[in-house]
């Protein structure tokens, strides 16, 4: 009986962590918005990767330099009415009733010049779509691994 309590209290925990484990590739497939600087034609069909350390793509690079996320959780309505996520409901992007997870990434660096930083990286919780707001785009990325 105990070991069925320890199983189900440890699965559920696991089950309602946020889905970004760090062993994940996405390609960019679309944007919407504008694309400031950035040529979308240069971003489109990349692809961005995390595996526990290390991260390359063609929005971040981490080469098992100090490489660690926070995020945080909204409901849709918290999202979509956050003065900082504006142009996800200016540009009418959908999401579902899950929560919306937001990560900061950040890779430490082997010196000051090397400090990158992955900020809003939008997941929606079970889901294998992610947004990166760039500029004043947001590009759809989707899981391939």
């Amino acid at each position: 009986m105990v070991k069925n309590k320890f199983f189900l209290i440890f699965f559920s925990i696991f089950y309602l962590l946020p889905n970004f484990t760090f062993a994940v590739v996405f390609e960019v497939t679309d944007y919407v918005g504008e694309t400031w600087f950035a040529n979308p034609n240069e971003i489109i069909g990349k692809e961005q990767m995390y595996h526990k350390g290390y991260a390359e793509g063609v929005f971040y690079s981490c080469d098992f330099a100090g490489q660690s996320f926070t995020n945080t959780s909204y409901t849709r309505e918290e999202f979509l009415e956050n003065k900082e996520f504006i142009l996800f409901k200016k540009h009418n992007i959908e999401f579902n009733n899950s929560d919306i997870v937001v990560y900061r990434i950040t890779c430490n660096g082997e010196n000051d010049s090397d400090r990158r930083v992955l900020y809003p990286f939008v997941r929606q919780d079970r889901g294998n779509i992610a947004y990166y707001l760039f500029e004043g785009a947001i590009y759809t990325l989707e899981e391939i691994e």
